[in-house]
């Protein structure tokens, strides 16, 4: 496997962004680049399998999407328009709806290049300006939106990669397989006996 290159953040400043949020833009470049290292060649078992119990990577990719449209609407100013609403509840149905890959990559590179496009036309000069999120209105500013949209986005990526290491680590294919044939899903299946039969596996890691 080539190296890979430094994180966008060690890569200097990205074109017609504003100093100051060199740092959103950096997130959400290094974000797009793991999103791919993870997708590359997963199959659909391992995007929506939920070990322990934890959300699957399919679920994080859709929800850090929608997450971040939410959080730049509101970083404009706006309030939520219907599509987004729709998103948000379908959310919640992720797990059990399973969308294709396809589709999920397709509304995160939307989102993704619009928060580009976004950021680029921020006035600096208005980064304290408030603005008021979700029914509540509760308080932000364009900066606290546009920074923790990015925080908020690594959070999940890195769940992701995290996710990704589990499932498609030595012995969970064999869990996978387990559960095609018992037709259960898998994280009703006891990963004690994964770590357990690793450990025989790999005595000098334990």
């Amino acid at each position: 496997m080539p190296p890979l290159p430094p994180e966008a953040w060690l890569r200097g400043p990205v074109p017609a962004i504003p100093d100051l949020l060199q740092p959103v833009a950096h997130s959400l470049i290094q974000a797009d680049e793991e999103i791919g290292r993870i997708t590359e060649d997963i199959d659909v078992e391992s995007l929506w399998v939920r070990p322990g119990g934890a959300a699957a990577i399919g679920f994080h990719l859709a929800h850090l999407t929608g997450a971040l449209d939410r959080l730049f609407r509101y970083a404009r100013g706006d309030e939520l328009d219907t599509a987004q609403r729709e998103w948000m509840a379908a959310e919640r149905k992720m797990h059990e709806d399973r969308p294709p890959l396809s589709d999920l990559l397709t509304e995160w590179e939307l989102v993704k290049q619009r928060a580009l496009a976004q950021l680029a036309a921020t006035d600096p000069a208005q980064l304290a300006t408030p603005r008021f999120v979700g029914r509540a209105r509760l308080p932000s500013t364009v900066l606290g939106l546009l920074f923790h949209a990015a925080e908020h986005t690594t959070r999940h990526v890195g769940q992701m990669v995290t996710t990704h290491k589990v499932v498609t680590g030595p012995g969970l294919s064999d869990l996978i397989d387990m559960k095609r044939k018992a037709s259960r899903p898998l994280d009703l299946i006891d990963l004690a006996a994964l770590e357990a039969r690793r450990d025989d596996e790999n005595p000098d890691d334990a």
